[in-house]
């Protein structure tokens, strides 16, 4: 049997935070991982492609404010607490939103299980009703 309404609550809750604060480290993996390091950005990497390209759009540099900017900073001095906030707020929504899908698709699961016993035992009843009346006048 499923989870009552609280349990499903505290359930879902731990989703959500479990989803933001993985979604948190991962992007903070993620930005070191496509070469955006503490120590700028590393040769060869895809932040360094990201870098060329920005820089040969805009003349020659790296324009302050731009996508690059903003994600080296990030980077180099860790994720703003602004940055924390956001990505951690949409984590925790993805995260409160596939535990509370798995728990419905669970209940679903159940509910139709619960409905095959059922059938199940309406045949077994139906068949014993059957061969007793079948029996009944048989003796008749």
């Amino acid at each position: 049997m499923g989870l009552g309404k609280p349990g499903r609550n505290v359930v879902i809750t731990g989703g959500a935070v479990l989803g933001a604060v993985g979604a948190v480290a991962l992007a903070t993996a993620a930005l070191g991982a496509i070469g955006f390091t503490s120590s700028g950005i590393a040769a060869g990497s895809f932040a360094a492609k990201m870098m060329s390209s920005a820089a040969i759009a805009n003349g020659g540099g790296v324009a302050s404010g731009s996508l690059v900017a903003i994600l080296q900073s990030a980077g180099a001095a860790g994720l703003s607490e602004t940055a924390v906030m956001v990505v951690g707020s949409i984590g925790g929504t993805i995260g409160a939103g596939v535990v509370a899908t798995v728990d419905w698709l669970s209940r679903i699961c159940q509910r139709r299980k619960e409905e095959k016993k059922m059938e199940i035992t309406n045949v077994i009843i139906a068949g014993i009703a059957a061969v007793s009346l079948i029996t009944w006048l048989k003796s008749k």
